[in-house]
């Protein structure tokens, strides 16, 4: 059956920026990811692999960014996508990432791509 799951408002303080002052200071950022996605397995209540499991999303981008400083938010959401491919029951990627604190004035500036699989 196809799913959407979604992951809203997940928060990190990272090292993030191309600039001198973003090298050494953290950042607030939020992600937010659609995965659209088919599960072959028959819904067991009682099995965690019989759904996409949550957690997997959250180690996946804490395990990228706590040991990687990305100059760019486009560079983070590559590798985020690559990592997510992997699994190959994902179609489809909605990426949402955004600084928040990164320009005055403003609630939170960032990027938000859309990738399918290529099938080869």
């Amino acid at each position: 059956f196809p799913y959407t799951t979604l992951f809203r408002s997940f928060l990190l303080n990272i090292f993030i920026g191309y600039r001198s002052h973003e090298k050494v200071n953290k950042q607030n950022v939020k992600f937010n990811i659609e995965l659209d996605h088919v599960n072959p397995k028959h819904l067991n209540d009682k099995d965690i692999k019989s759904i996409f499991n949550y957690e997997k999303i959250t180690k996946i981008i804490k395990n990228l960014t706590k040991n990687k400083h990305y100059n760019f938010l486009e560079s983070l959401a590559d590798d985020i996508f690559n990592e997510l491919f992997k699994d190959k029951r994902i179609n489809k990627i909605r990426l949402k990432i955004e600084k928040l604190d990164a320009i005055k004035g403003t609630v939170s500036v960032g990027i938000e791509v859309i990738k399918k699989r290529i099938n080869v």
